[in-house]
């Protein structure tokens, strides 16, 4: 019998877990929330929410559980944490790339990487990239760095044409 998820990403937010549960559900395919859990009155002098109001979101992204809490704004996102998305095509990035960066940081584009409107970075990334940045010949994989470094959102076609260069 397969092993349950043994490790969920766990995600703070100030009190935007279930609207960003929300989001993230619509983007993805194959996902849903799973859970809702509501502050109660008791310790209330500790966590200041009031009760009634959503404390911890379960939900799964592509069969993956994540947990989203309402933590309220001691804690912030930053880059030291994201999440890649392994995509097939640029159909894929494409999808992604637009629905996760609407109304994030544009300034935190970079080599495919971007930041929500939660403040979540991401990275959209086409899986063509890993074959072409591994490849043995350096100077084939130097010009697809080259070419990944010019990018926001990641293109398939120009980081072929790199690597086909001569």
């Amino acid at each position: 019998m397969p092993r349950a998820q043994r490790i969920t990403p766990f995600l703070w937010f100030d009190d935007q877990a279930e609207a960003a549960a929300n989001f993230y559900v619509s983007v993805f395919p194959n996902s849903r929330i799973t859970q809702v859990s509501r502050y109660t009155g008791a310790g209330h002098e500790v966590h200041g929410r009031p009760a009634g109001s959503v404390m911890v979101v379960a939900f799964e992204l592509d069969g993956q559980r994540f947990t989203a809490l309402n933590g309220g704004p001691h804690f912030k996102f930053d880059e030291a944490v994201s999440f890649v998305i392994d995509c097939e095509t640029q159909a894929e990035v494409d999808h992604y790339w637009d629905r996760l960066s609407a109304g994030g940081d544009p300034k935190a584009q970079q080599c495919g990487w971007l930041k929500d409107r939660y403040g979540l970075s991401w990275q959209v990334v086409p899986r063509v990239l890993v074959e072409l940045l591994s490849d043995s010949d350096a100077n084939k994989a130097g010009r697809v760095m080259q070419a990944m470094l010019k990018m926001k959102k990641l293109e398939v076609e120009p980081l072929r044409r790199a690597y086909a260069d001569n």
